[in-house]
């Protein structure tokens, strides 16, 4: 299995936290990460909009990112939410190891 990592946004700590619990109990992500303080810039209905946001970052593998992204769809305060699924090419292989084991 490969390991990739899911980035997303969340509109507080609070929501990213309470996600990145829900990823981890389930098995569908190894770990999250939760970075606070980011000022995302974008267009939404044909409007340029700057908003406090929150990072997510999920640890996990291919397999399990379609039933990761789906979930977190469901989770989500968002109608359209941020969730990308970005591969690793390489690392620490006990610690790549240590993400299949959590997610099996």
């Amino acid at each position: 299995m490969n390991a990739v990592l899911v980035y997303m946004t969340a509109g507080d700590k609070a929501e990213a936290a309470r996600i990145g619990h829900t990823l981890v109990e389930e098995k569908l992500a190894a770990c999250a990460n939760v970075l606070d303080g980011m000022t995302s810039i974008y267009r939404w209905e044909g409007e340029i909009c700057e908003d406090a946001e929150v990072v997510l970052i999920a640890k996990t593998v291919d397999a399990l990112a379609p039933a990761l992204t789906e979930r977190v769809k469901a989770l989500h305060s968002y109608d359209c939410p941020c969730v990308v699924t970005l591969p690793v090419s390489g690392g620490n292989a006990a610690f790549l190891d240590w993400i299949a084991e959590q997610t099996s």
